[in-house]
């Protein structure tokens, strides 16, 4: 297959300073927004990249589950390979990428645990069969079948019976709080709108990169 020759054109719409919010989680939360009215397929899946615990740099996907002026939240397990990989360096970076509406979002930051209250009430607030999965599983570690895990969780059910779990503590939240923002908007002949937001001094700094 010829992948050189696979192409397309974006004409969605354009990207210009006058028409940013000077508040880059304004400017985001728009985005947003437009991206769940279009109905974009898992409108809030963002890829996080961290630094391994081996040195090399790891991507995978989450979801957003919360964002303010405070940054973005998202939960996992804590002795996961991400989890140990914030926890050894906090420095992380968040990718959203909307290819329905020609846009991508990148965020720079730096990640802390959420509050003990924060990472129980969203873990209250899961589905019961999801609770489960989060306390069986072991995630990031060596398994021997899908079985081991199935074998895991009816042992489970069976001995709550009618009982809710309590959250694993090596399970909850973490906060990336931002320090750069880049929107990105495709544009025809590969001269995309890029625009930078940069926290300078406790203030955001707005400027344009080159596609």
């Amino acid at each position: 297959m010829k992948l050189d020759i696979i192409r397309r054109e974006y004409k969605h719409a354009e990207l210009l300073e006058d028409n940013m919010d000077k508040d880059p989680f304004n400017q985001f939360e728009k985005w947003l927004e437009n991206a769940l009215h279009a109905r974009v397929f898992d409108a809030t899946a963002m890829s996080v990249s961290t630094i391994g615990t081996d040195g090399f740099p790891q991507t995978r996907i989450v979801l957003l589950k919360n964002y303010g002026s405070e940054g973005f939240t998202f939960f996992t397990n804590y002795n996961s390979e991400k989890g140990k990989s914030i926890l050894q360096n906090p420095k992380v970076a968040l990718h959203f990428f909307w290819p329905e509406l020609e846009r991508q979002i990148r965020i720079t930051g730096s990640a802390e645990k959420t509050s003990e209250d924060v990472s129980n009430s969203y873990f209250s607030s899961r589905p019961l069969l999801s609770q489960l999965s989060a306390v069986i599983s072991d995630q990031s570690n060596k398994i021997p079948s899908r079985n081991y895990l199935e074998e895991k969780l009816n042992t489970l059910k069976t001995s709550l019976k009618s009982g809710m779990p309590e959250r694993p503590e090596n399970w909850g939240g973490f906060l990336v709080k931002p320090v750069k923002f880049e929107f990105w908007q495709g544009r025809e002949n590969r001269l995309h709108d890029r625009i930078l937001y940069e926290n300078l001094d406790e203030k955001w700094i707005i400027s344009r990169l080159a596609p």
